[in-house]
């Protein structure tokens, strides 16, 4: 679905990027993890086009994304970012409708999506009337995950949407994050700096240090056959730990 061809980002003097060649395949999960600017989210934006690369070639669904087929392209992705990025001037309503109003939806077919994605992410169609600052920290996540499901895309890209959360707060949303993942068999492109929430969420793991995949693939592939001493000091240093099957004990 996804693919990037030795794509690189520098910034000055600084490779946020290296080379980087990989695919992500089509109704699986992969989670982007590793430390605080490791490259990940940058990694996330250059597929997502709010960046563009120095070098080399982002393909979606087979095609070259650039200027001529970017914005065609975005609207077959939903994007969350961190802290959600709602408009605070908004309701929840409003926000989560404000691509579908751009792109001219009928009111009825906008109600109708409304409802369908109320019920997936299980949010109380009586908190629509809200403003962001009158939710809860996980209320306003569902809100951004509901504007990415708006446009019902094939894609789903997700910057560490669950690390401003509480810790119950976040073991539920974890769970059903999980379960519409499952459910829409959506590819999925998830960033965290925590492995026992990759571990959980994803069915490949990436794991990135200094603008270059270290490893990738399932969890249990990391945890037997590190590729690199970096991989089980990242791994031994999370609080959480995790058993060979890749769950959280």
């Amino acid at each position: 679905m996804l693919e990037l061809d030795r794509v690189s980002k520098i910034y000055g003097a600084s490779e946020a990027l290296k080379p980087t060649s990989l695919a992500f395949d089509r109704a699986r999960t992969t989670v982007l993890i590793g430390p605080s600017g490791c490259g990940k989210s940058t990694l996330l934006r250059l597929l997502v086009g709010l960046i563009r690369p120095d070098t080399g070639t982002i393909r979606f669904d087979g095609t070259p994304i650039d200027d001529a087929t970017l914005p065609a392209v975005r609207r077959r992705m939903g994007y969350v970012i961190q802290d959600g990025g709602l408009f605070p001037h908004l309701t929840a309503r409003d926000n989560v409708a404000v691509m579908a109003r751009h792109l001219r939806w009928d009111r009825e077919r906008i109600a109708a999506r409304m409802d369908a994605i109320c019920a997936l992410t299980r949010f109380p169609a009586d908190a629509l009337a809200r403003h962001p600052a009158q939710l809860s920290g996980g209320q306003r996540q569902r809100v951004s995950l509901m504007r990415a499901l708006m446009l019902d895309p094939d894609v789903l890209l997700l910057d560490e949407p669950l690390g401003a959360l509480d810790p119950m707060i976040r073991a539920d949303l974890q769970s059903d994050l999980r379960d519409i993942f499952r459910s829409l068999a959506k590819t999925v492109l998830l960033v965290t700096h925590d492995m026992g929430e990759a571990a959980f969420l994803g069915d490949t793991i990436v794991l990135l240090s200094e603008g270059r995949i270290v490893q990738h693939g399932p969890l249990r592939d990391l945890l037997r056959a590190p590729a690199d001493p970096f991989v089980t000091r990242f791994i031994q240093a999370q609080r959480t730990p995790l058993d060979t099957n890749g769950e959280t004990s």
